[in-house]
């Protein structure tokens, strides 16, 4: 027999899968750069799975890369309502938000996504840039330092190298900003 835990634990893994195979199509045009034929497919995918929170996470990268942040924002956090540990989906929102100037919200989402997940980087990363744009440069300094502990890719390593170094020469309390990707 199998209780009723294994028979909620698979019905969840069989919708995550159906989930993932709704986004295909609109995952396959956004890596061709297709932003607004992502916006129409995922807006049709909605209509018929309105709980499906990958379609509102790559509506959200589609809004951002058509620079649309308060959109992106959106649909960050609709994809959070329906999955609050999606962790992508929270660092991104941390990082749109840091960038809408919302740094008290962006710092509440990273926080969280650290709570949650402590060993991720992106994570880390993205608490950070916050503490930098918030001028707290001796924790940003930390949370990049804990970053690179994490291996990251060497063009990252080097990147967060760099903004340690600007860390280093900047007068405390200033505020520094950073581009970083969400």
């Amino acid at each position: 027999m199998t209780s009723d835990g294994q028979k909620q634990g698979a019905h969840a893994q069989r919708q995550d899968v159906h989930d993932w195979d709704e986004v295909e199509e609109a995952t396959e045009l956004l890596l061709e750069g297709a932003h607004e034929a992502v916006l129409e497919e995922l807006r049709r995918v909605l209509q018929q799975s309105p709980n499906n929170p990958y379609a509102y996470y790559y509506l959200a990268v589609a809004f951002y890369a058509l620079k649309r942040p308060e959109a992106a924002r959106d649909a960050y956090q609709a994809t959070l309502r329906l999955s609050p540990d999606y962790l992508a989906a929270r660092v991104a929102l941390a990082h749109v938000l840091r960038e809408l100037g919302d740094l008290e919200e962006a710092m509440l989402h990273a926080k969280t996504a650290l709570q949650r997940f402590p060993d991720d980087g992106d994570a880390m990363h993205a608490r950070a840039l916050i503490h930098a744009a918030r001028g707290e440069l001796s924790r940003a300094k930390r949370y990049f330092q804990d970053y690179l502990k994490t291996s990251p890719a060497l063009e990252a390593q080097l990147e967060v190298r760099s903004m340690i170094e600007m860390i280093d020469q900047a007068t405390p309390g200033q505020r520094l900003t950073f581009d970083a990707g969400t």
